[in-house]
C-alpha cells in the first residue's frame, strides 16, 4: 500500500529568502496586538472579575441539561453564563458576571440572582438550588495575577532549558517565538472581545507547549546540520533544516487542525474561545518556528563554529605532532 505524502521528499523551499519582510510583519503584528490589549482591553470572564455562582441539582434527571440552561439564562440579557458540571452528573454550577453598576448598587446583583433562579425553576420541575455564592473581585484579581505569572515563568523556564540544551542564542530565539505566539493570541481576544477566562489561560499554556515542541524539533535538526555542514552558509543551512522537518510539521499541524475545526463548528459554545485560541496557536506556532526562531540565529551570530569545542594548548600540540594540523 502506497503511503500518503503531503510533503514530497527532498523539498527545497527557500524560506529564509523572505525572512526580513516576515520579521517586519511579525513585529508590527506584535505591536498591534499589545496596542489592542492596552486600548480595548480583554473581556475578562467571571474567573477574573468576580460574579455570582448558583449551584443546582436536577433531582428528577440523571444528567443536568447544560445546553438548555445556557440558552434559557442567556435570554435574560445578563451575558453568557459559565455552566459546568461538578460532582454528580445532574449537578451544575452557573457562574454569572455581575451586572454593570453592581459595585455601587448591590441590589442589581440580587435582582439578577433572583431572575436566574426563577428561570431555572420555571423551566425545570424538581430542581433544587443548593446555594448562591459570590466570587469577590479581590479573589478574582489574585487569580488573574497568578495566571499571568504562571505564563511568564513558564516561558522563562522554557528559554533556560533551551539555553542549556543548545546555546544561549537558541534560548533567545525560542523566547521571542513564544512572545510572538502569546501576543497574537491576546490580540485576537482583544480584537473580537472574546471572553478571557481560566480556560484561555490553559489554551495559551497549550500553545506555548506546542510551539516549543515544534521549535525544538527544528533547532535539533539545525544543530545536527551545523556539525555536519561546516562550510555551508547559514541561510542555506537553516533552509535545509526547515525543509527536512517540514513533513513532520505539516502532518502534526494538519491532524490537530482537523479536530479543532470540528470543535469550532460543532462543539459547544463554552469551548469556542478555548478552541479558537488553540487553532490560532497551531498556525502562529508553526509560523514562528520557521520565520521567528530560525532566522534570529543569523542575527545573533550563530555559525558552524558555535558547536566546535575549544581546544586546549596540549590538545593542539598533540594534533600538530600527529600531523593533523
Amino acid at each position: 500500500m502506497r503511503l500518503l505524502k503531503l510533503v514530497p521528499d527532498n523539498t527545497n523551499i527557500k524560506f529564509l529568502r523572505w525572512r526580513i519582510p516576515f520579521y517586519v510583519i511579525s513585529c508590527l503584528l506584535i505591536a498591534a496586538s499589545w496596542a489592542l490589549v492596552l486600548t480595548k482591553g480583554l473581556n475578562f470572564g467571571v474567573d477574573f472579575v468576580g460574579g455570582q455562582m448558583i449551584r443546582a441539582t436536577f433531582v428528577q434527571d440523571t444528567e443536568a441539561p447544560v445546553s438548555e440552561l445556557r440558552k434559557e439564562i442567556g435570554k435574560l440579557g445578563y451575558g453568557e453564563p459559565v455552566i459546568q458540571r461538578f460532582g454528580a452528573p445532574n449537578e451544575v454550577s452557573v457562574r454569572m458576571r455581575l451586572p454593570e453598576g453592581a459595585a455601587q448598587d448591590p441590589a442589581l446583583s440580587d435582582t439578577m440572582t433572583r431572575n436566574v433562579v426563577s428561570t431555572i425553576r420555571a423551566a425545570h420541575e424538581g430542581v433544587r438550588i443548593d446555594g448562591v455564592d459570590s466570587v469577590s473581585g479581590k479573589v478574582s484579581g489574585e487569580l488573574f495575577s497568578t495566571a499571568r505569572w504562571s505564563l511568564f515563568f513558564a516561558m522563562i523556564a522554557i528559554s533556560i532549558y533551551i539555553w542549556i540544551r543548545f546555546e544561549w542564542q537558541f534560548g533567545v530565539g525560542a523566547l521571542f517565538a513564544l512572545v510572538h505566539d502569546v501576543s497574537l493570541t491576546l490580540g485576537l481576544f482583544a480584537l473580537f472581545q472574546l471572553e478571557f477566562d481560566l480556560n484561555i489561560v490553559a489554551a495559551i499554556l497549550t500553545i506555548i507547549g506546542y510551539s516549543l515542541n515544534d521549535t525544538i524539533v527544528v533547532y535539533d535538526r539545525i544543530r545536527e546540520n551545523l556539525k555536519k555542514y561546516r562550510k555551508m552558509p547559514m541561510p542555506e543551512l537553516l533552509d535545509l533544516s526547515v525543509n527536512e522537518t517540514l513533513a513532520r510539521t505539516v502532518m502534526t499541524s494538519l491532524t490537530l487542525v482537523v479536530v479543532l475545526v470540528a470543535l469550532l463548528l460543532l462543539g459547544p459554545q463554552s469551548l469556542f474561545g478555548f478552541t479558537a485560541a488553540i487553532t490560532l496557536g497551531i498556525f502562529v506556532g508553526t509560523y514562528s518556528s520557521i520565520y521567528m526562531a530560525a532566522p534570529i540565529l543569523i542575527w545573533l551570530g550563530v555559525t558552524p563554529a558555535s558547536f566546535v569545542p575549544n581546544e586546549s594548548g596540549s590538545e593542539r600540540q598533540e594534533k600538530v605532532a600527529r600531523g593533523e594540523v
